[in-house]
């Protein structure tokens, strides 16, 4: 990730390069607030060490800058000082600064203070991410938001029961789980690309169309892709990117859209397609009826090893009361609305 270092001290630059770029962060070089302005202006840098003291713009006037929404997006600032006391404590939040760190600094603190940044900034691009991206999909199909919740739900209660299991200690844990809930609405993301006459019919597709259809696994998975090159840090984008890109992909290899076989298919996707093909089930749709849970259970039960990886399918089997509480728990609120609806009229 880049920082930008600004200081107006060519020995305290270099100290601040060093130490940085040892860490592994890129780093670009401003000799003053003004200079470090322009910086920001033309490039996407959103870490930046300023010093305190500074000619033509100091690091009190340079936070009040960034802070003056002329950027367009969250930059988080870390001063160097060699003031002490509240006073100053309380100028440099007052003008905008994230964080402190006092002269002579140490690298690690300092590379853990910028680790800290790092999290604020990705948990803002990736809710900010998440919201836009999912709002998008939902818009094309006005199903797809009450499917959007279910799927999310499921997804959670199936991957806690899987994380139980000896052979996924260490790949699910609490942030795993959690990164699963908040990018699973964006598994369709790729339907945006697909035509009306398609995505909309009113009735089964054809083998024209479902093949049109099947294209969005590959589109979502293009779409997100772009973004984590842009941002290969972001875990979240990485694990949308693999469950919009997976989740028709099935364990014998007969999926789409590359045919992967057994656990080729990231772990994500393989959780989340037990969730999305049972809400689908359960679901009616304009060319089907809505199946019972038990028909859903017996038939993702006749799946297990063949379309669904033996170990999740397993822990649905286990947990497939909370599946049954969630579609219930959905169901009496889409029934709630509608008579409110009606009241309304």
């Amino acid at each position: 990730m880049q920082v930008l270092i600004a200081d107006d001290d060519p020995v305290a630059r270099e100290l601040l390069r060093g130490a940085l770029e040892e860490t592994g962060y890129e780093v670009v070089v401003a000799t003053d607030g003004r200079q470090a302005i322009d910086i920001l202006m033309r490039g996407s840098c959103r870490l930046v060490v300023s010093d305190w003291e500074m000619p033509e713009m100091d690091g009190i006037e340079l936070c009040r800058a960034i802070r003056s929404g002329e950027l367009g997006r969250y930059v988080y600032t870390i001063l160097l000082t060699c003031r002490d006391g509240t006073d100053n404590v309380v100028a440099g939040l007052s003008a905008g600064a994230d964080d402190f760190l006092s002269k002579p600094f140490e690298p690690a603190e300092l590379g853990v203070r910028l680790r800290a940044g790092e999290r604020i900034l990705s948990l803002e691009t990736r809710d900010l991410v998440i919201f836009a991206m999912a709002r998008l999909a939902e818009s094309r199909d006005p199903e797809t938001g009450r499917h959007l919740e279910r799927v999310r739900a499921y997804s959670r209660v199936l991957a806690e029961e899987v994380a139980k299991q000896d052979a996924f200690a260490g790949q699910i844990d609490a942030g795993f789980i959690g990164l699963l809930y908040r990018t699973s609405p964006l598994h369709d993301i790729g339907k945006i690309g697909i035509p009306d006459y398609v995505l909309l019919k009113p009735g089964r597709l054809d083998d024209r169309e479902f093949e049109i259809m099947k294209t969005h696994a590959a589109a979502g998975a293009a779409t997100l892709g772009a973004a984590v090159k842009e941002y290969p840090d972001a875990r979240f984008l990485r694990m949308a990117r693999d469950i919009a890109g997976n989740h028709h992909e099935r364990h014998d290899g007969g999926g789409y859209p590359n045919g992967l076989v057994g656990d080729d298919i990231p772990l994500c996707a393989r959780v989340f397609s037990v969730a999305d093909v049972y809400d689908a089930l359960v679901s009616r749709r304009v060319y089907k009826s809505a199946f019972t849970h038990d028909v859903a259970v017996g038939i993702i039960r006749e799946g297990t090893g063949t379309q669904f990886a033996p170990e999740i399918a397993e822990a649905f089997l286990r947990c497939e009361g909370q599946f049954r509480e969630i579609a219930s728990e959905w169901q009496e609120y889409a029934w709630a609305g509608a008579l409110e609806t009606a009241m309304t009229r």
